[in-house]
């Protein structure tokens, strides 16, 4: 499924080529409405990929990253492609992961410069996901994240409400935490490590901090991934924290709606002061790069600050005593990516099943 076809309705616009710093890229049917709302373009979001790019980059370097590309824009249907395509320019940077189950390895793209990530939003490419960790150290994520999703008859500001719990669960325990909204629906709380760990142990410990919430608030959290138990509660999504799941990126454009919202960092106290008007926690393009203009990165801290797991045991007793009182199964980690290769997942929209943020 090539990026470059109309949309049903629209005529398309000449090609153009853009020079990014050292690459000449062609961006095919510019005029392109990837949003339709908005009316906004691919040329659109290229641009925005590259007046954000001296924020987001630091948060992508050296990470694997799954593109999510919408050919059609929005209203279309979208696909996941792990695998580089057959296509992707010499300069750009790939790594190999070994496929879980053996086979090929899968090539990932890591965007690590301005061209790369204009390039990926050539390809209609709207979302970028990468990996909690940075080659070629697969196994050592850099941080905790916490999903916090709304199910039915909730919304964003219910999930405001789980992450100041969660928050103060962390803080409990010396972490500090810091928010985003992801763009879509919730809101995601990653807590930086940059410190020797693995994915069993972030992932144990989202696990065991997730269910002592639950346990505390029953009619407001549920760590259940069965979605019909979670009508008027909030998911805490503690299976992030796997070695083959992405999360959507600081800065990355959604795709959930048809205009052009970001997963942008939020002060806490915006978060509290937010009340019951859930539009004051959604950012377009514009709002996004005003405010970085005027507050710059306020996800800088998760780059560099150093923070360390406290002692949980894996039967649940160890401390901290307030984030695990029962035993819990520390949850599976492959090993290997589980994704595929340069076969493309196509998913229709108004059938999309739920992926990472």
């Amino acid at each position: 499924m090539a990026s470059g076809g109309a949309v049903r309705g629209q005529r398309a616009s000449a090609a153009v080529d853009l020079q990014i710093g050292q690459h000449r890229i062609r961006l095919s049917n510019p005029d392109k409405v990837l949003y339709p709302r908005a009316g906004f373009t691919k040329r659109q979001v290229v641009d925005y990929y590259v007046a954000v790019a001296p924020h987001l980059l630091p948060h992508l370097k050296d990470r694997p990253v799954t593109l999510k590309r919408y050919p059609d824009g929005t209203a279309g249907p979208f696909f996941y492609e792990k695998d580089a395509p057959t296509f992707t320019p010499e300069w750009v940077t790939t790594f190999p992961v070994p496929r879980r189950g053996g086979g090929p390895d899968i090539h990932y793209i890591v965007i690590n410069d301005v061209a790369t990530l204009a390039w990926c939003a050539t390809l209609a490419n709207l979302e970028v996901h990468p990996f909690l960790h940075r080659v070629p150290r697969l196994h050592t994520p850099t941080a905790v994240v916490f999903d916090l999703d709304p199910g039915e008859g909730t919304n964003i500001l219910t999930c405001g409400e789980v992450a100041l719990l969660l928050r103060q669960a962390l803080a409990g325990v010396g972490l500090q935490a810091f928010l985003k909204v992801s763009g879509s629906k919730g809101l995601q709380l990653h807590v930086p490590l940059n410190t020797p760990v693995t994915y069993a142990q972030t992932g144990h410990f989202a696990l065991v901090t997730a269910q002592a919430l639950e346990r505390a608030h029953p009619q407001l959290i549920v760590t259940d991934m069965a979605k019909v138990r979670r009508t008027g509660k909030v998911f805490i999504d503690w299976s992030q924290n796997s070695d083959y799941k992405t999360t959507v990126s600081v800065y990355s454009l959604r795709a959930k709606r048809d205009q052009p919202f970001v997963s942008l960092p939020v002060r806490w106290d915006e978060l509290e002061g937010a009340g019951k008007n859930a539009n004051r926690l959604y950012f377009d393009v514009d709002t996004t790069l005003r405010r970085l203009a005027d507050v710059g990165d306020l996800f800088r801290p998760v780059l560099r600050l150093k923070q360390r797991l406290p002692q949980v045991s894996r039967a649940g007793h160890g401390r901290p005593r307030n984030l695990a009182k029962t035993p819990q199964r520390a949850p599976v980690v492959p090993r290997t990516s589980r994704q595929g290769g340069r076969r493309r997942v196509v998913v229709q929209k108004h059938a999309a099943s739920r992926r990472a943020g």
